[in-house]
């Protein structure tokens, strides 16, 4: 089908579509049958070129999301951090394999990582041990998804003042079933020393997990255990089934790291990028208040601009602010967040010579991001933060003078009056019913041609009941809420459904739907996800995907 065809085809579809949610103009009314005239000019005179950015994704780290999802890390709580900085502290969701006459288990600030000092120490405690010897394991997030055939990567920082005799393996969830083990043999870690080997599996077991034991007397001092798939996404650690769903959605644009995630409840728990790049074991991570989980931040500032180019996406970096949704800093005190910022920025874009870009050369990308477009904070333009204009027009200033062509977006609504600042975007959310949002289809359609343009970078239904669970009578709402869009596409440059993830271990937002539900193993692309992709499929990557001119007479 050629270009022309398949819009024409879009415009047609979208019309019909239009037709059977708005009225009952299919079926016949008790006082007799309607008739309509639906015409299309597919004329290229009449048609109107539509933004090639127009659909994209929008990821946030909310319900695992990326921990436990996207990114492929199994181990959760690798470092020991979780617990907080203060020792002795919980290691859940370790847990211990043996009883106290065995062995004893606390962290301490032992580890030979300045940023995050806590590790594990272990104590052997029976001279004649249970067979199969005692110690830890992890079992992921919610169980680990091993396969057979399979290779896995694991790599641990052991230190120990004897010689170690330790055994990893991976095992089924009660412990009972071996899939695949290796066994440790070393004289020499008296300071800690990296741990790297492959485990094979034998079987396969979605429900696995990962276990460090040992039959030697003696103190064992464990931290940064990491276990991820050999075969990730381009071996840039992404979970290949999620990625694949994403690549098939052709996504013109990723928007991260978020939605709220980025602000945090106070100020001290918001998305820090400074502490997300380099080394993944000298990560600190943080405990996301937001959404109440602790991430190890393996999933950071860098992976999310290098899954943006794997996607071949343009990337949208959301910073804070300096606002979260509790407390904020005066814009006297701005200064430090506006400088953050432009370090981020040099990260991205500096050369491989420059302060921040070498140190992303040094991650192994010495080639620029493609970073052209930036959002100052998230839903933070309302009267509960009055600082945010202040803020926002330091930021402004500041990026405009370093990176002129930097695309910057406001949280300010200027759907129905104009913006009181400059901005080249506005942002704009919207969650509703789905009567409610078919109905706001024509929202844009009474926006101002002149100014900066849209940005509905948030839309969802979103009511208790079966429409915020993925439902057809949502995805139908949603997709009129698209053509509406479309239709107002001379001003409205971009959109993107949120959330895009949930692990359905970990339902955060119960009344919201979501466009993929997925498990160790399992994947489930909802149907607004369909309607997503059915938008996006009838744009062929083209500079030529056209609105046609189309007339309804009833």
């Amino acid at each position: 089908m050629g270009t022309k065809d398949a819009a024409a085809l879009h415009t047609i579809l979208c019309s019909l579509l239009l037709l059977s949610l708005s009225c009952g103009c299919l079926a016949a009314e008790s006082e007799g049958a309607q008739t309509a005239l639906l015409e299309v000019d597919t004329s290229w005179k009449a048609a109107r070129k539509i933004p090639q950015t127009l659909f994209g994704l929008f990821f946030e780290e909310i319900n695992h999301a990326g921990a436990g999802g996207l990114w492929a890390e199994l181990v959760s709580n690798r470092g020991f951090e979780a617990g907080g900085p203060y020792t002795p502290s919980n290691i859940d969701p370790w847990s211990i394999i043996g009883d106290e006459s065995s062995i004893y288990v606390k962290t301490e600030r032992a580890s030979c990582f300045s940023r995050n000092m806590v590790a594990l120490r272990m104590e052997i405690l029976c001279a004649k041990c249970p067979a199969g010897g005692v110690g830890i394991y992890n079992p992921g997030f919610w169980g680990m998804n091993i396969e057979e055939g399979k290779s896995y990567n694991l790599v641990m920082y052991i230190r120990s003042l004897e010689s170690v005799e330790l055994t990893a393996s991976l095992t089924c969830s009660d412990g009972l079933q071996n899939i695949a083990a290796a066994v440790i043999v070393d004289t020499n870690v008296s300071d800690w020393r990296k741990i790297q080997m492959q485990l094979l599996a034998k079987v396969t077991c979605r429900t696995s997990r990962l276990e460090l034991t040992t039959s030697k007397r003696g103190v064992i001092w464990i931290d940064q255990v990491s276990l991820i798939p050999s075969d990730t996404y381009k071996g840039h650690g992404f979970r290949k089934e999620l990625i694949h769903m994403l690549v098939d959605l052709k996504p013109r644009f990723l928007r991260f790291p978020g939605g709220t995630f980025v602000e945090g409840i106070l100020l001290r728990n918001a998305f820090r990028w400074r502490e997300t790049i380099g080394p993944w074991e000298e990560r600190p991570g943080h405990y996301g208040d937001v959404w109440n989980y602790w991430t190890d931040d393996g999933l950071g500032y860098y992976e999310l601009l290098q899954l943006a180019e794997d996607l071949g996406a343009e990337p949208i970096w959301v910073f804070n602010a300096g606002i979260s949704r509790n407390d904020q800093v005066d814009t006297t005190a701005i200064a430090p967040f506006v400088k953050d910022v432009l370090d981020s920025l040099e990260f991205a874009r500096g050369s491989a010579k420059s302060t921040w870009g070498s140190v992303r050369a040094a991650m192994g990308h010495p080639e620029r991001f493609q970073l052209k477009y930036v959002a100052v904070g998230n839903e933070d333009c309302d009267n509960t933060k009055p600082f945010y204009q202040g803020h926002y027009l330091k930021f402004y200033n500041a990026i405009r003078e370093a990176y002129p062509d930097i695309q910057i977006i406001s949280n300010c609504d200027g759907s129905s009056e104009p913006l009181d600042h400059p901005a080249d975007l506005y942002d704009f959310h919207i969650y509703n019913s789905a009567d409610d949002l078919f109905l706001k289809k024509d929202t844009f359609s009474r926006t101002s041609r002149t100014g900066p343009k849209v940005f509905v970078s948030e839309y969802a239904v979103h009511v208790d009941g079966d429409t915020s669970k993925g439902s057809l009578q949502a995805s139908l709402a949603e997709a009129a809420f698209l053509i509406g869009l479309e239709v107002n596409s001379d001003i409205v440059h971009m959109a993107s459904y949120a959330p895009l993830f949930v692990n359905d271990n970990d339902r955060k937002l119960a009344l919201t739907g979501f466009c993929v539900f997925f498990r160790t193993s399992i994947l489930i692309m909802t149907v607004s996800v369909i309607m997503s992709e059915y938008n996006e499929q009838m744009d062929p990557r083209c500079d030529s995907l056209q609105l046609l001119a189309t007339v309804w007479n009833s």
